[in-house]
């Protein structure tokens, strides 16, 4: 039985992974990067990377495509873009990366350590109404919130 860490490792096999300074010289310089962010809604609202565009992992492949209520037509028509997908930490980025590999897309890769790295390299991001978030504000929205219930059993 494959574990969720087993399907990222899988998927970094063949996903392309980019450092968040790396994407941040490719901005500088220019570069029309498509900014995919894989989050959920509610966390896309409460921070991202001035530019994203929000297509939740879960809608990812309808997105993708034409004739369908969640489409986007940039993705549906652009599978020749510069796109770098983003997440909280790197590990849905790379799932999607490669899911959309598999859908033909030849210039796809994931931001290593996601939104976390981003902020860590203290780089730009905004909330919903597009007011810049500070570096402190953001690591307390893109700290880990596990209950009790969530976590293994026998560990602490």
């Amino acid at each position: 039985m494959k574990r969720y860490t087993d399907l990222v490792a899988d998927a970094l096999k063949r996903v392309k992974e980019i450092q968040p300074w790396d994407m941040s010289k490719l901005l500088a310089a220019g570069r029309e990067l498509v900014l995919l962010d894989v989050r959920e809604p509610a966390e896309f609202a409460m921070l991202h990377i001035p530019g994203a565009i929000n297509v939740p992992r879960g809608v990812l492949e309808q997105s993708c495509e034409w004739d369908f209520d969640e489409t986007v037509p940039l993705l549906a028509a652009g599978r020749e873009l510069e796109i770098v997908v983003i997440c909280r930490s790197g590990y849905r980025s790379a799932l999607v990366a490669d899911v959309m590999q598999q859908m033909g897309y030849t210039n796809v890769v994931s931001l290593k350590t996601g939104m976390r790295g981003w902020n860590d390299f203290e780089q730009p991001l905004e909330d919903a109404a597009g007011k810049p978030v500070d570096a402190d504000a953001a690591d307390e929205l893109l700290m880990s919130r596990l209950s009790p219930e969530q976590r293994k059993p026998g560990t602490s």
